[in-house]
């Protein structure tokens, strides 16, 4: 009888293993075979997430079919605690193992998302919220608003709603602190914490990406440390019998170029005429100097500059009377206005004037040069005469 019993036991416990192990043969095949996500989607693994949630939220997004077979796959392959928090693009059919190495890979976030925020020259800024389609990474425009418009319904539905955005502060260079800092303030999604501005010239221009409810000094700060790296290397690299005494001055120059000339191709043509100016002892005599003083800071004054203001021996920065550099900067220049400054072209010449295409026409002699701002004039005029 017993030994009946340890027969059936056995073949019991054999059925049992063999169940077992099909089972485990199927759970592997599950964890490794497409998934039923018919098109590719984002998720979401929130900070601090267990394995459990994550499972549990796939599965619910129809991404995977089992959070059992998941967990107990991320187990096996031991990647159960290497989850890494972050916004992921799951492509359509992906297999539970590919989903798994995809949110614990630790690569770069994508976001469905993205709220691009350009700051303008008057003080203010511009919204430009895009999705990106999942599968091909096309990416459309859902609304485009200004800082001191309304916002539009579809963004503030995907924020109530705690939709991941990825935002992004886009500082456009030659723009002085106030415009940079007042910009930032129209941004809702900011927090203005400022209370002093920092100096001027100190600011990096370029796209900070941020978390919504970022303090605004937090950017300046990795902005200001932004520019002095550039600025550090830059100095190190200088040319030699330049005139200028550190590198403060660089930057002082630098954002005159920055203001002076957008093509890059001639950045370093106009800094070779203001350092042949310095060593000649000839004034700047630039207008972007006249308009950062008379402006008091904020970088414009939405008409021509005057004959008195020309004259103004009141204003600091006003190259026309000054010698040598103005004070101060009079914006923030960007990385090539700076290599410019201090790797400027060798040439002889000592003027430049605007040519009507963007870029400025360049005269070694008076002459040459008052002929090319004739020809500005006549440029000039018709303009005007087309625009009224």
């Amino acid at each position: 009888m017993w030994k009946h019993i340890a027969a059936n036991a056995f073949s019991l416990l054999i059925v049992a293993l063999i169940a077992f192990a099909g089972a485990i043969a199927w759970g592997q095949r599950q964890f490794v075979e497409p998934g039923p996500a018919a098109e590719a989607a984002y998720f979401e693994v929130a900070r601090g997430a267990s394995l459990a949630e994550v499972g549990d939220n796939l599965a619910a997004a129809g991404i995977i079919s089992s959070p059992v077979i998941f967990r107990l796959g991320a187990r096996y392959t031991e990647r159960a605690d290497e989850l890494r928090f972050g916004n992921y693009e799951i492509p359509a059919g992906a297999s539970m193992r590919e989903v798994l190495e995809i949110i614990t890979s630790g690569g770069q976030s994508t976001f469905r998302y993205t709220a691009t925020y350009v700051i303008r020259g008057q003080g203010n800024g511009e919204m430009r919220l895009r999705e990106r389609l999942p599968g091909g990474g096309e990416q459309i425009d859902l609304a485009v608003f200004g800082s001191d418009e309304p916002v539009p319904e579809n963004y503030t539905a995907l924020v109530e709603g705690g939709t991941p955005i990825v935002y992004r502060v886009v500082v456009p260079e030659g723009m002085t602190v106030w415009q940079i800092v007042n910009g930032m303030r129209g941004a809702e999604f900011l927090v203005d914490d400022v209370e002093d501005l920092p100096q001027e010239g100190t600011l990096a221009p370029d796209t900070y990406e941020v978390a919504r409810g970022t303090a605004i000094s937090e950017i300046l700060a990795d902005m200001i440390e932004a520019q002095t790296d550039i600025l550090v290397a830059a100095w190190a690299g200088r040319d030699e019998d330049l005139p200028l005494e550190n590198a403060r001055e660089a930057l002082i120059l630098a954002s005159i170029i920055e203001k002076e000339t957008g093509v890059s191709s001639e950045r370093d043509q106009v800094a070779g005429v203001f350092v042949n100016r310095l060593e000649q002892g000839i004034r700047l005599q630039t207008d972007p100097t006249i308009i950062y003083g008379e402006s008091e800071g904020q970088g414009f004054l939405g008409r021509g500059i005057r004959a008195s203001e020309l004259a103004n021996a009141d204003n600091p920065w006003n190259t026309y009377l000054i010698d040598g550099l103005p004070p101060t900067p009079i914006a923030n220049p960007g990385r090539a206005a700076i290599e410019a400054a201090v790797n400027p072209a060798e040439t002889e010449y000592i003027y430049f004037v605007a040519d009507g295409t963007g870029g400025h026409a360049f005269a070694v002699t008076l002459e040459e040069h008052n002929r090319n701002v004739a020809a500005w004039r006549v440029i000039e005029a018709e303009r005007a005469a087309q625009e009224n």
